[in-house]
């Protein structure tokens, strides 16, 4: 080898070098940064006259796992819906409260039995009509705040379905200006390595709502597609459309036409919808899921649970005095009825001295026009019979025979139940998504150790090069003192 061909070999493994240096530094000063995937230099060697002349820098190259990425990525959007589900029946489970502390509904049930009790036992004594009456109010309360809850999350699920549905829309945008950069640029260069980086942040950002997979076309560009087939962006990005609602008492559906599904240029996406477009997973799925499915239901057991009450206390066998067919101690205060009755339930307004009432009618009777003997028990007794009565019902939740009280401990156990079947299936998904999360970081990201030796062969590789333009030049030097 001539001494210039010495000295071009070296000079380009000295800027290779370099490049390498550079490359690892990038690296470690990028380990914990989300989305970045391990660089490396490609190199190839350089061939004159059929003599090696050293070694060329090829580009950046991104160490990439496509298949432990598609199984993490399904996998991200698994977990966000089963967070969501784990997060809001806890939240639920512990306002409707837990029999085996005797809180919330249950135990508004519970004051109310032992209320009765105890005004059958001193029917004559006012302080226990009033406590009486209180519990009837507590029931009712409590009642009117679990129909509000409902309301108020099926709206705040409609708000955050609105929210991610411009997220993810946002998110495909950004997607098809990074195909667009990337579509004029060299692949290998480090510009392509960072907006590639940035890309798959983005698609980590479009998954947690809703499951989707990408397919590789030329020039570094992708599509990207649900799951279930349909095309989010295919060149351009397409617009998922979504209509926030205004309302959300029982009798709005989207069945009914009243909420918003999913579309996207004419698909329905809506998860639960018969579509082949349907989404499976995701923010999306966990809020169409508590918006259209699970709250209805549970609100649909609290009305069975006022009506319970209102068709209970209003026997016409309890009370001779009151019209047949009027309501008793408990009424609907829409005479039309219909969804929503535990929103709506009250307390008859003939017992209640706020409303113009009197206590003495819960002893007497509801059409009671003077008092009555301060020891009759007959109505009390009556009511406590309804109220403990076991009943057949065939009702969402309800299948089987409840007393009232044991219809509260089915519903606080029926969401306490779907609390532990969530977050067993959140912590199911969580272990198989770190498993997943620890493998593609083993293949494609950053061990500092490893770069740390990488970077002793490069200086190693640094020394070397430059020794050997150091004795070139020597000998150069001795050449021109002959």
């Amino acid at each position: 080898m001539s001494l210039s061909s010495a000295i071009n070999a070296a000079r380009s493994g000295l800027q290779v070098s370099s490049l390498r240096a550079e490359t690892v530094a990038t690296n470690v000063a990028n380990a914990t940064t989300p989305g970045y995937v391990r660089r490396s230099i490609t190199l190839s060697e350089v061939v004159l006259g059929g003599t090696s002349a050293g070694v060329r820098s090829d580009g950046v190259g991104r160490v990439n796992d496509t298949a432990i990425k598609a199984q993490r990525r399904e996998l991200t959007s698994d977990v966000a819906q089963a967070s969501v589900l784990a997060s809001t029946w806890k939240s639920i489970s512990a306002r409707i409260g837990d029999t085996s502390e005797g809180d919330g509904l249950f135990k508004t049930f519970s004051d109310f039995e032992t209320a009765l009790s105890r005004a059958i036992a001193t029917p004559e004594s006012t302080s226990a009509a009033a406590g009486l009456l209180q519990a009837a109010q507590n029931i009712t309360d409590e009642l009117n705040s679990l129909s509000d809850m409902v309301t108020t999350q099926r709206a705040e699920a409609d708000r955050e379905i609105g929210n991610g549905v411009d997220v993810v829309n946002s998110a495909l945008k950004q997607i098809e200006e990074i195909n667009g950069r990337l579509s004029g640029i060299n692949r290998a260069s480090g510009e392509a390595a960072a907006l590639m980086d940035e890309r798959q942040r983005v698609l980590d950002t479009i998954a947690e709502y809703l499951p989707i997979q990408t397919v590789e076309r030329d020039h570094g560009t992708i599509e990207v597609l649900t799951t279930e087939g349909v095309f989010l962006l295919a060149g351009r990005a397409r617009e998922i459309q979504f209509t926030p609602s205004a309302a959300f008492g029982p009798n709005e559906t989207l069945a009914g036409g009243d909420l918003s599904g999913l579309t996207v240029d004419g698909v329905n996406l809506t998860p639960g919808a018969a579509s082949f477009g349907a989404v499976s997973g995701g923010l999306f799925g966990a809020l169409f899921t508590l918006r259209d499915q699970d709250l209805p239901a549970l609100s649909e057991q609290l009305d069975t649970i006022a009506s319970q009450l209102v068709s209970r206390l209003s026997d016409d066998a309890i009370d001779p005095t009151k019209t047949p067919g009027d309501p008793g101690l408990f009424i609907d205060t829409d005479t039309l009825g219909g969804a929503g009755l535990a929103g709506r339930i009250s307390i008859n307004a003939a017992v209640d001295p706020g409303q113009g009432g009197a206590l003495w009618r819960l002893r007497d009777g509801i059409g009671a026009a003077t008092t009555g003997a301060p020891g009759n028990q007959t109505i009390l007794k009556g009511m406590f019979d309804a109220f403990t009565a076991v009943q057949a019902l065939g009702a969402t939740g309800f299948q089987g025979s409840f007393s009232a009280t044991e219809m509260a401990a089915q519903i606080a156990s029926f969401s306490g139940q779907a609390r532990i079947y969530n977050e067993s299936v959140l912590s199911s998904t969580e272990t198989q998504y770190n498993i997943l999360v620890e493998a593609e970081q083993s293949e494609t990201g950053v061990d500092i150790d490893n770069q740390l030796q990488d970077l002793m062969l490069i200086e190693q590789a640094y020394a070397a090069n430059a020794r050997v333009i150091e004795i070139a030049g020597q000998m150069i030097n001795t050449l021109m003192e002959l």
